[in-house]
Formats: C-alpha cells, sequence, structure tokens
C-alpha cells in the first residue's frame, strides 16, 4: 500500500481526493495549517472511509516543520500539493501574500520531495494558466496567456517550478489543470465550507439561496457570451479527485509519457453564470435573489476544456452533470444548516 501525502489536505478537493485515494487502496497522511480550511472536515471523511486520519498541522512556508513530517514518513511515495490560497480578488488585492504563501510552499514541499526521494509528485494547477485564450475550448498545447491575476500568475510560475524541478531530480510530475469545482460528496459528510463571504459563484448561489446571504451579485453583463456573463467550465469536485487517483496509478506504473504530464480536468461544456442561476433555480425549486454588478477584477472572459488527452491517457471520465453538480451543493448547504441548528 503506497503512502500519499495531500498537502492542503482539509481543504475542498484534498478532502474529497483523500476519501477518493483511500477507497482505492492508498494510505494517506495529510497536512493543511488551517488558515484557509476548517479541521473538522476531517471528521466527516473518517466517517465515510471508516477510519482515522493522520493531520500534520503545518505551514509549508516554514521549511524546518515541513521536514518534521518526512522525518516521521520515510516511506512516502507520493505528494499530491493542493495547498495554495486560491481567491482570484483577493489575489489582486494582496499580490505579494499570494506570491509568498503559494510559490513558497511549492518550493519547500519540492525541496523535501528532492531531500528524501519521494518519486512522484501531483501539482493541483488551474485553467487561470491560459489567461484569456483567443479560442476555446482550450488543450494542453494552447499557448499562455498573461495572467489575469496573481492567483493565475502563481499557477504559471508553479508550473514553471514543478517543470525544472523534474528535470533535475529523479522526481516524475503530473500538472493537473482544472476547471472549476463544484458540488460535495455523496453522503453529504464533506463538502465546500468557505471562510467570510465566499468568492466562488456556487457557494454564492447556495449562501444566497439558504438565506445566509441577503443577495449574490453577478460580475459583469457586457462580456461577448450568449447572455453577458462569464463562461466556465463546472466540474463535480468528485470527479476531480478521482482524476488525483488516476494520475498517481499513471505514475506509480510509471506510465506517463512525458515529465511532467499535463492533463486538462474539465467536461468540456461551458456555461454562463447565468445558466448555472437557473439550473441551481430549476434542480433545488428555490428564487434566487442577485443583482448585476461590475466586471470584477482578474476574471477572464470565457474559457472550457477540451478534455480528450484525459479521457485517453487517464481513463478519466467526468460523470456527473450540471444538474446534479447544483443538487448535491444545496443537499450540503441544507446539510450544513441542520448541523448548526441541531
Amino acid at each position: 500500500m503506497s503512502k500519499i501525502l495531500v498537502t492542503g489536505g482539509c481543504g475542498y478537493i484534498g478532502i474529497h481526493t483523500i476519501v477518493d485515494l483511500v477507497q482505492n487502496g492508498y494510505e494517506v497522511i495529510s497536512v493543511d495549517n488551517n488558515s484557509r480550511s476548517n479541521i473538522s472536515i476531517l471528521e466527516g471523511a473518517e466517517k465515510i472511509i471508516g477510519k482515522k486520519i493522520k493531520n500534520y498541522v503545518v505551514d509549508l512556508c516554514n521549511l524546518k516543520e515541513t521536514e518534521t513530517i518526512f522525518e516521521e514518513n520515510k516511506d512516502i511515495n507520493g505528494i499530491i500539493h493542493f495547498a495554495a490560497y486560491k481567491a482570484v480578488g483577493e489575489s489582486v488585492e494582496k499580490p505579494l501574500m499570494y506570491y509568498e504563501n503559494n510559490l513558497g510552499s511549492l518550493v519547500n514541499i519540492l525541496k523535501c520531495a528532492e531531500k528524501y526521494a519521494v518519486p512522484n509528485f501531483v501539482f493541483s494547477s488551474s485553467c487561470t494558466v491560459y489567461g484569456n485564450p483567443d479560442a476555446i475550448p482550450v488543450t494542453e498545447e494552447t499557448p499562455q496567456k498573461p495572467a489575469e491575476s496573481p492567483y493565475g500568475a502563481t499557477k504559471q510560475m508553479g508550473e514553471v517550478i514543478v517543470t525544472d524541478a523534474v528535470k533535475s531530480s529523479s522526481l516524475q510530475g503530473i500538472l493537473l489543470r482544472y476547471f472549476n469545482p463544484v458540488g460535495a460528496h455523496p453522503s453529504v459528510l464533506i463538502g465546500e465550507i468557505p471562510l467570510g463571504r465566499p468568492a466562488n459563484l456556487v457557494p454564492a448561489i447556495t449562501q444566497t439561496a439558504i438565506g445566509k446571504l441577503p443577495t449574490m451579485q453577478v460580475w459583469g453583463e457586457d462580456y461577448p457570451t450568449r447572455d453577458g456573463s462569464c463562461v466556465r467550465d463546472y466540474i463535480h469536485v468528485c470527479d476531480i479527485a478521482h482524476a488525483h487517483t488516476l494520475a498517481l496509478n499513471l505514475l506509480i506504473n510509471k506510465k506517463n509519457k512525458v515529465n511532467p504530464e499535463i492533463f486538462n480536468l474539465g467536461t468540456g461544456d461551458g456555461f454562463t453564470v447565468l445558466e448555472v442561476i437557473k439550473a441551481f433555480e430549476k434542480t433545488s425549486g428555490v428564487k434566487l435573489s442577485y443583482s448585476i454588478g461590475p466586471r470584477r477584477a482578474g476574471d477572464v472572459v470565457a474559457i472550457y476544456a477540451n478534455n480528450n488527452k484525459a479521457k485517453t491517457e487517464l481513463g478519466w471520465l467526468p460523470a456527473k452533470s450540471l444538474e446534479e453538480m447544483m443538487d448535491s451543493a444545496w443537499k450540503w448547504e441544507l446539510t450544513l444548516k441542520n448541523n448548526k441548528t441541531s
């Protein structure tokens, strides 16, 4: 049984990936400083998998503390690196904080991978690396435009750092560029827990629908799209999580063709913000209170994936429809409310 270190393991995608890894035979340890996550989410994951999850509360920007994880676990066979700040708008306001955290933690975890001879590394990247593309859907070979936000820039730089690191060592790497993860685990025991006002669309929708927020804002109505709002590729978080397990399988079985490999993780369909709102209203039966505001700094106009490479080389197939994504997100929001009132 391979031991895998998941950084940012208490985060939204991290916790779903831990569950998928364990259910596919991996032993998992987690590290998270919980600055942007809730450690209580581990309890839900432990109920799903029926065992405890070993979690280190460590800031990866501290190299000495990070090394203690590897000193105590010298048999780590792979790392999945999620740990990063991820709010586009916040990154525009606080760029230096994003560069320091996202890149400093990545450099430290790669130093440890080299020092402790960890052979496999999966990097959590993003479709933000494409900037505002000239043509969509984007493939892995689509030329990268300047990032529209410091967050996107940290993902572009992160990919360069990982690429240089694997070229100079025996480390094998995969860069997973995913689009917009949404929804929750079907058990409704784990899901997204935004800290403060949500920066992402779907939790903003569900929190408005349930009354946590009085109303929500759609950022921009003058984009050159079907209805004037931005177009994104929304994908269920469990589909994203399983792709990480498949990526590790590929590396461990030495089936990667190049180093590092790059895969887009999206459904291949683009939906506007207003279309997502309508899909939620149809699924939940709740009429949403929203207003149209100005464009938000850092947002690209439209992007969705060509996912053929992930399908053919990873054997990955996203299974959930937009309506299923909205339904699971709404059930998770209702569960959070029930847990709070019970």
